[in-house]
């Protein structure tokens, strides 16, 4: 960041301001005069040489789900923004970046209470994906993906319940860190699921990523320290996150092996931890009976308004047990203890983020094509949130014409170490 804050700022609100760009439907909520205040102030702080670090006068956006003290949370839904009370405080999180300087310029586009991979919303707009305006952006996290991509401030805060820092990063050609879910604290985002629900960045970079994280997470951000990744041993999924992927995430997938190869050790493995996860999902799974129990009386008191893709989701845990939630539950305690112990064997795990590029938005158009699109974007990620890692989707820029994602994948905890082998692949990657 070599401009003064002040400056970038500008550069932001002038973009999203642009009636030809995506900013009006990227960001829902734009505080001008605020983010002018804090840019002045960091601006100030950084040529005294008392900053606070490399988020001081960072430009960045936050998801529609996170409280900030006196607003509605709309969590991207007209219901909750005229039924919803203004937040007594800002986010734990929102107050963490606030105290590392950070100059929070916009509340960012999602679909409605994060429950889709696709990124549309009916009610404020759909933001076009930068690398092709009719394609979907993916979500739930679309207008932080959109704003990081189109480069409306430096790191854009989403949330990761099944993908939705990872998808719209994948689609969007950026990067997006999923960390584990004890690491950042969700006190003030509006829930969709209690066991599930992760906060993290998207940016254009591993280091922005890595900063931001850190802020989020209450640490002191470092420069990380990239391995060699001779000394990274690698376990390529094999099995169904690698069949079915369409032309160019699978042409793209293995070039990008290919131009790892000689970079570090690997080899193939099968996650047998995977029949786990598909049984709990067959009693009904984890997010979608939380998600229901948290959405059930607003879907009586006021359903129609409601996203009619989003509200059939929700409506279909209806009927879930609590014996076979319970149960779903137990299966995603053995499974998280199963899939630890793979990472005694590897250091990283490696499979496409998304087995599809972004759809247009005409293939989304209807429900059934909605659904089966959406089922596509969530196959790869929602993996990792049941199991409970960390995981990050890397840009794969080897001449595909649309963007994908290269997705690595941590031991629970160990979000520092991926980031750090993140930054070495990115590095060879040429990401």
């Amino acid at each position: 960041m070599t401009t003064s804050s002040r400056d970038r700022l500008e550069q932001a609100l002038t973009k999203i301001a642009d009636p030809a760009g995506e900013g009006a439907r990227a960001c829902l909520t734009v505080y001008a005069d605020e983010a002018r205040r804090a840019a002045d102030a960091a601006d100030a702080r950084i040529k005294s040489g008392s900053t606070r670090g490399p988020l001081d006068g960072a430009v960045v956006t936050i998801k529609d789900l996170l409280d900030v003290k006196g607003e509605v949370t709309r969590a991207g839904s007209r219901v909750l923004a005229s039924r919803g009370k203004p937040a007594d405080a800002d986010a734990v999180i929102v107050q963490r970046l606030r105290e590392a300087g950070a100059v929070i310029v916009a509340k960012t586009n999602m679909t409605e209470f994060a429950y889709s991979g696709l990124g549309a919303n009916p009610h404020f707009g759909t933001p076009g994906n930068p690398a092709d305006r009719k394609r979907v952006p993916g979500g739930s996290s679309s207008g932080a993906a959109v704003a990081a991509a189109d480069g409306i401030g430096e790191i854009a805060i989403g949330t990761d319940t099944g993908g939705s820092t990872r998808i719209p990063a994948a689609f969007c050609g950026i990067t997006g860190f999923k960390p584990t879910v004890k690491r950042v604290p969700r006190a003030g985002a509006f829930p969709l699921s209690f066991s599930l629900d992760s906060i993290g960045p998207i940016a254009r970079s591993v280091a922005d990523c890595a900063n931001a994280d850190a802020v989020l997470a209450g640490e002191t951000p470092s420069p990380l320290a990239p391995p060699s990744l001779r000394d990274v041993r690698a376990g390529f999924v094999q099995g169904y996150p690698i069949e079915g992927l369409d032309d160019v995430v699978g042409k793209a997938y293995p070039q990008a092996l290919a131009k790892l190869g000689s970079h570090w050790k690997g080899a193939d493995i099968t996650l047998d931890a995977l029949s786990i996860m598909h049984a709990a999902n067959e009693r009904g799974g984890v997010a979608p009976p939380e998600a229901y129990a948290i959405h059930r009386a607003l879907l009586a008191e006021a359903g129609e308004g409601v996203d009619p893709n989003v509200r059939m989701r929700l409506l279909r845990s209806e009927k879930v047990a609590a014996a076979d939630y319970i149960l779903a539950m137990r299966d995603r305690e053995r499974g998280i203890a199963q899939m630890d112990a793979v990472f005694d064997q590897v250091d990283v795990l490696v499979m496409p983020t998304v087995q599809i590029v972004a759809p247009t938005m005409d293939e989304v158009s209807t429900p059934e094509s909605f659904s089966k699109r959406n089922v596509q974007a969530l196959m790869n990620t929602s993996i990792w949130n049941f199991f409970d890692t960390c995981a990050i989707s890397l840009p794969i820029r080897l001449g595909n014409a649309l963007p994908c994602g290269l997705m690595l994948v941590g031991r629970h905890g160990d979000d520092r170490r991926l980031l750090a082998i993140a930054a070495a692949v990115e590095k060879q990657l040429g990401a």
